[in-house]
């Protein structure tokens, strides 16, 4: 007989797992600083550590009432320094990293002159294995802090166990995802733990995460926040960015599948495919007169606004409309955006597109297959992506629209025969299809009948929210004309 293992055994939860990608990284074609470990932000050197000492551990509130971790960073290099604590709900495997910097401006980082203590479990009634301290240094003048410092005794941390950064090389940040509280939801009135990110965000923004995270008690009505993120003033070097051989590479080793509905009859298609069967150019006063689109799209109308001057439609007659006419979305673009560590070009991170909006999961979050290959769905006929097969309802409470996802034989390999489209910071090694630069719609405009139902129904139903395209919209734009072209996701 085995042994009994007695009911009150500690349970492991998921954070007591480190994840790790299913392969291991290949090693990265040469050349530039992608990929090297370090970065030069100017004035400061970073480096990302993802080891990490556990200081305390909260037993309940936050996610899934299991409450979360806090970790100081470990196996700093000689000559750089901590700029903050990580944190991260107990509900998923440990999988985060915080960045640590050298002075390299001789005046870059200063010591703290002080701690304020934002808040302690002490004399709370939580589960946990010991008391916590959550400390705010307060910086010098002239100067910010990156991060808290979590400690299990009431004695404040000595002032050289965190770095403050020069001003000038840091930018404002925002909270970004709830990680813990003593409740299972925010409490407005208590303490509360965000995940932070850079209020100035996109391919433009100099504004670099560091992947600590923010500690308050109450609603912050302030801005900026009491800590913040660094600033890239090598930004227009483009010097930590891959050149095309390791973006090749990159689109090898991680390019999603996706896996189409068994009932789904509506597939995707190339751009050639839709302009060759029967895409057809319509200018504004000479509608009867559409122009067969190039296979490549060379005779498109360049740059402009999607001011109605032109558009893309299918063919007026019913036989060759349904020829191309493959469901409802049509010329519509579906994504998955990848997020990828400069430092070590490790994914960190996966969003999925889902209809008018989307989801950023964890890699820890995201399911394998092929080795580093992150897993899709697209949802039966609506073809909102997804990282679990299954059902969800948008909608509220019982209300909603049914995104089915489930396997099939039908999956498409975004690896196989992919092209890179862009790459501006690349120069002329990426030249640009001409069918990127075309900013107006690619299809027509989707109109319901059932639209006026739904509005009637929102009465009924107040806050009802259900994806745009049932009530009409629109037809869709190119890629260049969404917000994560130039902007993040969300």
């Amino acid at each position: 007989m085995g042994n009994l293992s007695s009911s009150n055994e500690k349970k492991p939860l998921p954070i007591d797992t480190i994840f790790k990608l299913p392969a291991n990284l290949p090693i990265w074609p040469q050349g530039g600083g992608f990929g090297s470990g370090i970065i030069d932000l100017g004035g400061l050197k970073v480096l990302q550590i993802s080891t990490f000492n556990k200081i305390w551990t909260t037993l309940e509130g936050g996610q899934n009432d299991l409450g979360a971790a806090f970790f100081e960073p470990t196996q700093i290099p000689q000559g750089f320094f901590s700029l903050g604590h990580y944190s991260q709900p107990n509900n998923k495997p440990l999988f985060g990293w915080v960045l640590v910097a050298k002075d390299e401006s001789n005046g870059a980082l200063k010591n703290p002159i002080d701690y304020t203590l934002v808040w302690s479990s002490k004399a709370q009634k939580i589960k946990q294995d010991k008391d916590g301290y959550i400390w705010l240094p307060i910086a010098p003048n002239g100067y910010s802090p990156l991060g808290h410092i979590v400690t299990t005794t009431p004695e404040k941390p000595s002032l050289d166990r965190i770095q403050c950064v020069r001003s000038d090389l840091t930018d404002q940040c925002e909270i970004n995802t709830w990680i813990w509280g003593k409740d299972k939801k925010i409490d407005e009135k208590g303490i509360n733990v965000h995940n932070v990110r850079p209020s100035n965000r996109g391919t433009q923004a100099p504004s670099v995460l560091v992947g600590t995270f923010l500690a308050h008690v109450g609603e912050i009505k302030n801005s900026p926040l009491p800590i913040s993120c660094l600033k890239n003033s090598n930004f227009m070097s483009f010097s930590s960015m891959p050149n095309l051989p390791q973006v090749k590479a990159l689109a090898q080793n991680y390019s999603p599948l996706m896996y189409l509905h068994p009932n789904e009859k509506f597939q995707p298609c190339s751009i050639k495919w839709y302009f060759t069967n029967g895409a057809l150019l319509y200018k504004k006063g000479e509608e009867e007169n559409p122009i067969d689109i190039d296979p490549l799209g060379s005779n498109l109308p360049q740059g402009g606004s999607n001011d109605g001057s032109y558009w893309l439609d299918l063919p007026k007659d019913k036989a060759n409309r349904e020829r191309v006419k493959k469901g409802e979305h049509i010329g519509d673009w579906e994504h998955v955006t990848l997020r990828i560590s400069n430092f070590n070009g490790e994914l960190k991170s996966v969003y999925f597109s889902q209809h008018s909006n989307g989801q950023w999961l964890d890699a820890s979050q995201v399911e394998f297959q092929s080795g580093n290959k992150s897993v899709t769905y697209s949802s039966l006929n609506g073809h909102a992506i997804y990282s679990k097969a299954g059902l969800v309802l948008q909608g509220v409470s019982d209300i909603g629209i049914k995104n089915e996802t489930k396997k099939s034989d039908m999956v498409v390999d975004f690896g196989d025969g992919f092209e890179i489209v862009s790459g501006e910071y690349l120069g002329d090694e990426v030249v640009e299809p001409s069918w990127l630069n075309f900013f107006r719609q690619w299809g027509p405009k989707i109109t319901y009948d059932l639209g006026e139902e739904l509005k009637k129904l929102d009465k009924v139903i107040p806050g009802l929210k259900l994806p745009n395209e049932l009530l009409g919209e629109e037809g869709p734009t190119g890629p260049k004309l969404k917000r994560n072209w130039n902007g993040d996701e969300v």
